[in-house]
């Protein structure tokens, strides 16, 4: 297919966000729609029958997580791409398990709509380049029970993992729960020897898979 066919419907509440990427994307696909409110999406969305939906993750209303998952009951051939500022772990997780099929930060959009749209139009997943080395690697392989394996945290313990899960370093985490950084550090070893893991992709990686994302 033509790139010129290739209809796109941009989704954001902010006016000069769907602006900006409208010109940026005109030349090469056709703008079939833009939308505001999340409310006002899957009428359009059907009306316009886009192949491809670009989405703000985070919009007054229907988050666009939500909004994919009801946008993929309706309309299952269509791609969407979600773009945000969200770089959490959990947050790309959400996206992927709603049914999106690329993830792109906005501050990487101007080098990086065109070709995750190419992408997930080739049956392929996109995934922003900025995105931490340790999140992509969390969310491309599955969490393994090492052998050394102990679940039995305790309450800080996994209040620590939680934050860690989210990008959070030892510095900021010290911080948000009032307690030192040697005390953090000392945390996140026993939960490290617990679980058997050594990197901060594979402590994502169990907080993703047992669901230890949310305070």
């Amino acid at each position: 297919m033509d790139s010129k066919g290739i209809k796109i419907l941009l989704v954001d509440d902010h006016p000069l966000v769907l602006e900006s990427i409208s010109t940026l994307l005109e030349p090469h696909f056709t703008i079939v729609g833009m939308v505001q409110h999340s409310s006002e999406l899957i009428g359009r969305a059907i009306e316009l029958k886009p192949d491809v939906i670009l989405m703000d993750a985070r919009m007054p209303g229907l988050s666009g997580f939500a909004a994919t998952r009801e946008v993929k009951k309706l309309l299952p051939k269509v791609k969407v791409i979600l773009v945000t500022m969200l770089t959490e772990a959990i947050a790309i997780s959400e996206a992927f398990q709603a049914g999106a099929s690329g993830y792109v930060l906005k501050q990487s959009a101007s080098e990086e709509l065109r070709l995750a749209i190419e992408a997930v139009l080739a049956n392929k997943r996109f995934l922003s380049q900025k995105i931490a080395p340790e999140v992509r690697e969390a969310l491309e392989h599955e969490w393994f029970r090492p052998e050394s394996y102990s679940g039995d945290l305790t309450d800080r313990q996994r209040e620590i993992l939680v934050l860690l899960s989210q990008g959070g370093t030892a510095k900021q985490i010290a911080q948000q729960l009032h307690i030192s950084v040697k005390t953090v550090e000392f945390h996140k070893a026993n939960i490290t020897r617990k679980l058997g893991v050594h990197t901060t992709s594979e402590l994502i990686k169990f907080a993703l898979a047992h669901g230890f994302t949310t305070l």
